[in-house]
């Protein structure tokens, strides 16, 4: 089985812009992305890249500027996902995840395992428990109607990632009469989106998200009814 990990380093997180700069955004995605990289390995397998540009490319002005307003310190691509075996697609997420779900069409491969950069939560035991489950495919579904991590062992399947994501996935594969099998995990359905999301890492996770985040200041913060975050000055 081959695994994929999406990933951007364009302008990455922007939901998370109310409280960390561009420079630090990118940081953070790096750090959620070395985990879910080391999380893949420990599961046996060797997570490929897939990526709209080499990420050791020239950044284009805009992305320039906006570190430069941050002060970014560090800019350099972390050694542990530097010398990932990478595929570079400059579409979209939807065609690009589809050309590389072609290997199982071209007989590549037995099976295509996606799974998302910004899975900080996940575990080699839920990753374990989505690859071994039945069916054409599998989905793991995120909060809020996305999907999150699934593999595909038909070629008759094709995501699409566009709105409820999940819904149309489990549509999608019921008409082309394939088998879905639906791995409920809070790990995998938990991705790091939104500055709500902070909490769950800092709560569930000791890896190099949550290492991050607490050396940027960010702190649990259970003042209140609803446990959330806050970020001390620095």
């Amino acid at each position: 089985m081959d695994v994929i990990v999406p990933f951007t380093d364009r302008d990455p997180k922007s939901r998370l812009k109310p409280v960390l700069g561009a420079a630090e955004r990118r940081k953070f995605a790096f750090a959620m992305l070395q985990d879910v990289v080391t999380t893949i390995e420990a599961t046996g397998h060797e997570p490929e890249l897939l990526v709209p540009r080499p990420l050791d490319v020239a950044e284009s002005a805009a992305d320039t500027a906006a570190k430069a307003s941050e002060a970014a310190e560090d800019d350099a691509v972390p050694e542990s996902v530097a010398d990932r075996p990478t595929i570079v697609d400059d579409r979209p997420l939807t065609p690009a995840v589809n050309g590389v779900l072609s290997r199982v069409a071209d007989g590549d491969t037995a099976a295509v395992a996606i799974v998302m950069a910004d899975l900080a939560l996940a575990t080699p035991t839920a990753l374990h428990r989505l690859f071994s489950a039945g069916g054409d495919v599998a989905i793991a579904p995120g909060r809020g109607g996305g999907t999150n991590a699934l593999v595909v062992r038909d070629p008759g399947f094709a995501v699409d990632y566009h709105g409820t994501s999940y819904r149309d996935h489990h549509r999608a594969a019921a008409e082309a009469g394939l088998a879905v099998g639906v791995v409920d995990s809070m790990r995998l359905a938990s991705d790091v989106d939104e500055p709500a999301d902070l909490v769950e890492v800092l709560l569930h996770t000791d890896g190099r998200s949550a290492a991050w985040l607490r050396e940027a200041g960010f702190e649990v913060d259970d003042s209140e009814s609803r446990v959330g975050v806050q970020r001390g000055t620095e």
